[in-house]
């Protein structure tokens, strides 16, 4: 797309890519972007409450040192929010608990640095449920404000879906990065474990937290990716063949909405019909019979550990969620019971990287279906079994459910292979849109 606009009025409708592209050219400013993407957080925030703190002056400050330092970065101008667990200088990290009101970080996260050292713009936290965990904020589905946006990366996906910023990072340890995208009908990635730090960001579980990030391209997944890996930025580019689709039926997968089911399904049916080489790959039930137990042992284990200052000196400021449904688990869980979830988890691994050996990348549900009504966060079950094996996923908007609310798909690639799944979800992005841009 090429753009000569300069009013902030329309800035905000520009992808990422987009926009860096048009403020590096001249075409477009970083403070008119910025002002642009205030403008519909000051409409619209009141009733989507996707942020837990912004400044609007200093981001305005800081769009005006952008532009008068010139290009910097692939993300030049462009601004990004980043989850209440993940600090960032000069914001406070709340973490959505009354136990730090007042808590400001001397330093940048990793991910905050890396984003300021690519040219982005700090532009806010933005909401999460309760340390990252299941009991949720106040923030709502811009969508539907009457329907979850999906945790607990909730004001992640929210902020993006609403076009108050066009980028966002959050978390996944079971599934609260593709969840919250696929309730709000955005891109949603979570990146092979372990490829971005973490350094700087609440841990809930060393095992399987995972920086997540959200947009509304693929190209734009891309382009965050790139700077948050420290790695050239190229183009996106689809696959140079068909993709190899194995549409994965997990051991929950009548558990979904039928309407979720159905639409992975057919996108199968048209990745077939468009020419990809699609096969269905079923996991082995003596080995993933009790991948959810194993999942929850191991999380639930180092969580008891991790939050053992919040437990010891706050338990009276941590909600019956964390404490009752993962801190006490994790207590009552012993040493030998989480090295045996350990071990069980790596044999999996193991069974998967050589099941996918001819295969780019799998297809199945991003979510149960539809974003439900409530403020309750949705089941990660469809999420968490990907978090568990350590692989990079994607959830992509295909359609809309019975409601009218996003139904999305999700795709698995090979651990580090992230480039590989983001070209292949090019191309099964392009089919799927061209056979139904609904």
């Amino acid at each position: 797309m090429t753009t000569t606009m300069t009013a902030p009025a329309e800035a905000r409708d520009l992808s990422a890519s987009e926009a860096a592209r048009a403020i590096s050219t001249g075409h477009l400013t970083a403070e008119a972007l910025a002002r642009s993407c205030l403008d519909r957080v000051a409409s619209r925030d009141r009733h989507v409450e996707a942020w837990a703190h912004i400044d609007p002056d200093q981001v305005i400050a800081d769009a005006r040192a952008a532009d008068r330092a010139g290009p910097k970065g692939p993300l030049y101008g462009v601004p990004v929010a980043f989850k209440d667990i993940i600090d960032a200088r000069g914001a406070p990290t709340g973490f959505n608990s009354p136990i730090y009101p007042d808590y400001h970080p001397r330093s940048d996260s990793a991910v905050s640095a890396l984003v300021r050292l690519g040219g982005g713009i700090v532009m806010g936290k933005v909401a999460t449920t309760e340390f990252a965990n299941m009991h949720p904020g106040p923030c709502r589905n811009p969508l539907d404000l009457e329907r979850t946006p999906g945790g607990s990366s909730s004001g992640s996906a929210a902020a993006v879906a609403d076009r108050q910023v066009p980028l966002a990072l959050g978390t996944q340890t079971s599934g609260s990065m593709l969840r919250p995208a696929a309730y709000c009908g955005i891109v949603g990635y979570k990146p092979s474990f372990g490829e971005i730090s973490r350094v700087g960001v609440k841990q809930q579980s060393g095992s399987f937290d995972t920086l997540g990030l959200c947009a509304r391209t693929l190209p734009d997944i891309a382009l965050l990716r790139a700077v948050l890996t420290r790695t050239p930025h190229a183009p996106l580019q689809p696959a140079d063949h068909p993709p190899r689709v194995r549409l994965c039926r997990i051991p929950e997968w009548m558990d979904a909405e039928e309407q979720g089911r159905v639409r992975v399904e057919r996108a199968a049916n048209v990745l077939a019909d468009a020419g990809c080489d699609v096969d269905e790959l079923a996991l082995p039930a003596d080995l993933f019979a009790e991948w959810f137990d194993v999942h929850r042992r191991i999380a639930n284990f180092e969580s008891a550990r991790n939050f053992a200052f919040e437990t010891d000196q706050h338990r009276d400021k941590l909600s019956a969620t964390i404490y009752e449904g993962r801190i006490l688990d994790g207590q009552r869980t012993t040493l030998d019971a989480y090295v045996a979830a350990c071990r069980q988890a790596e044999a999996m691994r193991i069974w998967l990287e050589g099941a996918m050996a001819e295969v780019d990348c799998l297809l199945t549900l991003a979510a149960p279906g539809e974003a439900p009504l409530g403020m309750a966060t949705g089941r990660p079950t469809f999420n968490s079994l990907w978090t568990l094996l350590y692989v990079p996923c994607l959830s992509l908007p295909y359609g809309k459910g019975a409601a009218g609310m996003p139904l999305s798909v999700q795709l698995v690639g090979h651990r580090f292979a992230d480039e590989a799944l983001l070209s292949a979800a090019a191309t099964v992005q392009w089919i799927l849109d061209t056979e139904d841009p609904s």
